[in-house]
């Protein structure tokens, strides 16, 4: 979440040098080409095409300019550039190009850090090298935030290994998050995913997790996320490395009720406010939460505080909530017949009856 949202918000974002080694090809369509203008501004505009390349074959059709890096690095040094994106066409196929460019770039600034695009993408040029970019954008607060872990752990005297999740579910080592960012940042549905499975013991499942503004929902295929087959955009940015297949709709358990028909829940959410604005809390908002309070599914709060919510608003709200969900599963979806569902997150409470499509759902103990 920390590397995302940075993202999304240009901020604590480094200056790239953005180096791809494809000319005399690719020239027509620059690195950065498809950026938005505010982030092009945020990690600057220093771009370097180098002449080499190869073929998908692995056959050369123009040898690496190793002069032409190591003046682009002299131009790094002068420009104070710490952080560096290194693209070359096909390099999934070949990685030697990238890997000789990364030496020389280190023999003359060995302080720089560089990502190398074979690293985080796969095979199409643009978004790999988008790929790239984004991480080296991203490693200078992912030292910052690993750090951080490392120095909290201490402070506990937790002495176990660190790890972070990956965004198709499986794990990496600290020190190569620290290197690659980019391949963390949709780790929040991942891990909820990850964990339901964990907590139900179920393998091949649909996981509806509902949070305080979104329900988020994903297939579990061998106990591991499924993985989206289409290019995902990051920020305004395509990039094509492995993401979780996830919808996320806007209900959740802060989402604002519609008083006088109870037929609109959310979008619009009170968020992590809802602990003084929902009215269970002593707020004036009606929020999703006090429907299910009202309604007898869950004791929270002050429960007085929704005693006089007509019960038409709050069946036709619970249809709605209900509604919402199992147009999402059924989108989800590749066939007509039932699932098992895993109930996961602390707006789970708004689901009080059977689902749509869901052969069983489970909720299992501390979702």
């Amino acid at each position: 979440t920390q590397f995302i949202n940075a993202f999304v918000e240009r901020k604590h974002l480094s200056e790239v040098a953005v180096m791809r080694i494809a000319l005399p090809m690719t020239e027509g369509i620059p690195p950065l080409v498809d950026w938005p203008d505010d982030l092009c501004a945020a990690i600057g505009n220093h771009i370097y095409m180098i002449k080499g390349g190869f073929y998908y074959t692995g056959e050369d059709y123009m040898p690496l300019d190793e002069p032409a890096i190591a003046e682009a690095a002299r131009d790094m040094v002068k420009k104070g550039l710490k952080t560096v994106a290194i693209t070359s066409i096909f390099a999934p196929i070949r990685q030697d190009f990238e890997e000789r460019a990364a030496a020389i770039i280190k023999s003359i600034a060995p302080e720089v850090t560089i990502t190398m695009s074979n690293q985080v993408g796969s095979l199409n040029l643009i978004e790999r090298e988008n790929a790239a970019i984004i991480n080296a954008s991203l490693l200078r607060l992912s030292q910052h935030a690993i750090d951080s872990y490392r120095t909290s752990l201490a402070a506990l005297d937790i002495r176990g290994r660190l790890y972070v999740t990956q965004n198709d579910g499986t794990l990496m080592s600290a020190s190569m998050a620290e290197q690659h960012p980019v391949m963390t940042c949709s780790a929040g549905p991942t891990n909820s995913m990850r964990g339901a499975g964990f907590l139900s013991g179920l393998k091949e499942a649909v996981v509806i997790d509902v949070g305080g503004t979104t329900t988020d929902v994903g297939f579990l295929l061998h106990g591991f996320p499924r993985e989206t087959i289409d290019a995902n955009d990051i920020g305004g940015v395509r990039t094509n490395f492995s993401m979780p297949d996830i919808l996320s709709i806007g209900l959740g358990g802060g989402s604002i009720v519609d008083e006088a028909s109870g037929e609109s829940v959310g979008p619009q959410s009170v968020g992590y406010r809802i602990l003084e604005k929902a009215r269970i809390f002593g707020g004036d908002t009606l929020t999703a939460t006090d429907i299910a309070v009202a309604a007898g599914q869950c004791q929270i709060g002050d429960e007085t505080a929704v005693s006089e919510v007509n019960q038409a608003v709050i069946d036709a709200a619970l249809h709605e909530i209900h509604k919402k969900i199992e147009t999402a599963i059924d989108r989800m979806k590749t066939s007509a017949t039932p699932v098992p569902a895993i109930l996961v997150g602390g707006g789970h409470i708004l689901v009080s009856r059977s689902l749509k499509g869901v052969a069983e759902l489970h909720r299992p103990e501390h979702a």
